[in-house]
């Protein structure tokens, strides 16, 4: 069975790579995403040279009438050409279920994950002016040390957390704090920016609690918005509302600068690595999307 899966990955790699036609035909969503990321090389002048993917399966399930359903996850690294010649590696993880009937496969799909949400009855609480003064000491952001903790976990779990199904924001936080990004608030969960043990405010775990904590933090962790993705660099945030809607449903962390000067981040959840920023490519990505982007600042404040 794995060799189906893999046979089906490598034929869109094709495509991906040298135009060739698909002998399977593919999802409707995945051909889309195909040509998504099509254009946006073509638009950023990018040139795929290389691809490949290799399959794990987690499960198998073999249903009543011999149809296997099968859960299994997908590593994909793309190499690239810039304008200038020097190379790089986009690396992304998909986890999928397929559906195969004596041999032929019937569906292959990406698992969608629904973003994380926080209920009607809780909010972000802004910090008073005494909260403020009393966190007091000041610190400077480690970017270096933010990216190589981005780098190291894009594709595992630190188990010196608590890890959740919907990762991504998670995530961030934690490549923040490696950056020296103080925690502070505890032990209200609507308040300031931190996890300890069993418990951990909105704005650690919930990307739109997250954009909306940055948007307002006086002290510790800071971040000022700006207008425009090449105004980022390493260790800066980017908040991601796919629908429009005005809910911010994903964050990843930038990690590096392609020659264009746009940002390539890394995230989890749907992990990637070194991915472009804008997620045309995504299957969760759709016309409406929004982005809020972050750089992060050095905090001042004095005891």
């Amino acid at each position: 069975m794995k060799h189906i899966l893999e046979q089906l990955a490598e034929e869109r790699l094709s495509y991906l790579v040298n135009g060739h036609d698909l002998r399977q035909e593919p999802q409707v969503g995945d051909l889309e995403v195909m040509e998504r990321k099509k254009k946006l090389l073509e638009k950023r002048k990018i040139e795929m040279i290389k691809a490949k993917a290799k399959a794990v399966i987690d499960y198998v399930q073999v249903e009543d009438d011999g149809t296997a359903c099968i859960r299994y996850i997908i590593h994909f690294e793309y190499l690239y050409k810039e304008q200038d010649d020097s190379l790089y590696m986009e690396e992304q993880i998909e986890e999928r279920v397929a559906f195969v009937y004596d041999q032929i496969l019937i569906k292959d799909q990406e698992v969608i994950k629904k973003p994380a949400g926080f209920s009607e009855g809780q909010s972000i609480i802004d910090y008073s002016q005494e909260e403020r003064e009393a966190f007091g000491r000041a610190f400077q952001y480690d970017r270096l040390g933010a990216v190589q903790y981005a780098e190291k976990y894009w594709n595992k779990r630190n188990p010196a957390y608590k890890n959740f199904s919907d990762n991504c924001t998670n995530f961030i936080s934690q490549c923040l704090h490696a950056g020296g990004a103080p925690m502070r608030g505890h032990p209200n969960r609507g308040s300031g920016w931190w996890m300890k043990q069993s418990s951990w405010s909105y704005s650690w775990t919930v990307a739109h609690s997250m954009k909306m904590y940055l948007t307002n933090s006086k002290a510790g962790l800071r971040a000022v918005r700006v207008k425009s993705a090449d105004e980022l660099v390493p260790g800066d945030v980017i908040c991601y509302d796919f629908e429009g809607d005005g809910r911010f449903n994903h964050t990843t962390i930038v990690v590096a600068k392609d020659k264009g000067n746009m940002p390539l981040v890394n995230a989890q959840s749907y992990d990637s690595r070194m991915r472009y920023w804008s997620y045309e490519d995504s299957t969760a990505y759709t016309p409406s999307i929004r982005y809020a982007f972050f750089h992060i600042v050095d905090d001042t404040t004095k005891e």
